[in-house]
């Protein structure tokens, strides 16, 4: 399998083993960095970079790695087609997949040590969409969420105006 592997520099160490391991199966790995831990860098951009790998078709699925896997998450679920989810347990990494066609597996290298992070990437890895009817209409209606949020600018238009919901509500008089 093709797989985009990016990480912050909290996750640099765990990255590392991941990609030693992933390689060693024959995987082959797209590895986008960080290429230190000791230089801090910034979850968004490892969000981007393996975001912009799958939506390239350069990448069948991707794994983050930040601090506790919810800032990479956050950044990633900010592409359309990118179904990135926070998983910390075996079952949640497989029926992601099998459920939801997740397609990026989110690791918290402050939560998860190395072993149970292998464990998760081979559920991750080893699942399939069921394909079954009623996954396929959900995949839909977060499709159609996609197009109507995404899809007219409104990201753009926040985006200039500062930070999300920190405008103050009007007072009515």
């Amino acid at each position: 399998m093709r797989l985009a592997v990016a990480c912050d520099h909290a996750g640099f160490v765990l990255k590392d083993d991941l990609v030693r391991r992933l390689r060693r199966r024959r995987h082959t790995v797209i590895d986008l960095g960080t290429r230190s831990a000791a230089v801090p860098t910034d979850y968004p951009d490892a969000a981007r970079d393996a975001a912009s790998a799958l939506l390239a078709g350069r990448a069948d699925r991707g794994i983050l790695i930040c601090g506790s896997a919810v800032g990479v998450s956050v950044a990633a679920n900010k592409f359309p087609s990118i179904r990135a989810a926070v998983c910390h347990d075996v079952y949640s990494a497989h029926q992601g997949v099998e459920h939801d066609d997740m397609n990026v597996l989110c690791l918290g290298a402050r939560i998860v040590g190395p072993e149970l992070a292998w464990e998760l990437v081979e559920a991750f890895l080893g699942a399939a969409f069921s394909g079954e009817a009623r996954h396929v209409r959900r995949l839909r209606k977060i499709r159609e969420i996609e197009v109507t949020w995404m899809g007219n600018g409104l990201f753009r238009r926040e985006a200039t105006r500062g930070r999300r919901g920190t405008r103050r509500p009007r007072r009515s008089s």
